[in-house]
């Protein structure tokens, strides 16, 4: 996963790749992304050298946050109780709503009561914005 916008290479923040390639003597790597909808590198290849690897990480697991926009052939969700802070029913809608071929595959483990806190947790955090100001009539 790329995880810093890099305007020269056309690759984003949460652009997830297969590594193709890793070149010793060259000392680089290439990575395939995937065409999206939504933009992103449209299949190709991206040539890293070994200066500029830190702007990858591997994505086994990412947050719901980082998977936003994303789409996977299935989700796993651990919600546990000690997640307080992050038991909101828009992240769980949002980690749900990323399984891509059935919903079935979208997998909650962890505890019963988590879930219902999540669920029950329609609030989350006021955001302060100008929107409203913004949009009204000049």
């Amino acid at each position: 996963m790329q995880i810093a916008n890099d305007y020269e290479k056309e690759v984003f923040n949460g652009d997830v790749g297969t590594v193709e390639t890793i070149d010793a003597d060259a000392s680089e790597l290439t990575v395939r992304y995937p065409s999206s909808e939504a933009g992103g590198c449209d299949g190709r290849e991206v040539t890293y050298g070994w200066g500029e690897l830190d702007n990858l990480v591997p994505a086994y697991a990412c947050t719901i946050h980082k998977s936003q926009g994303s789409e996977y052939p299935a989700v796993v969700i651990p919600l546990l109780t000690q997640h307080y802070a992050m038991l909101q029913r828009n992240l769980v809608y949002t980690g749900i709503t990323r399984g891509k071929q059935l919903v079935v595959l979208v997998v909650l483990v962890g505890q019963k009561k988590a879930l219902a806190m999540a669920v029950k947790n329609h609030l989350g955090r006021r955001r302060y914005t100008k929107l409203a100001e913004w949009l009204g009539p000049s």
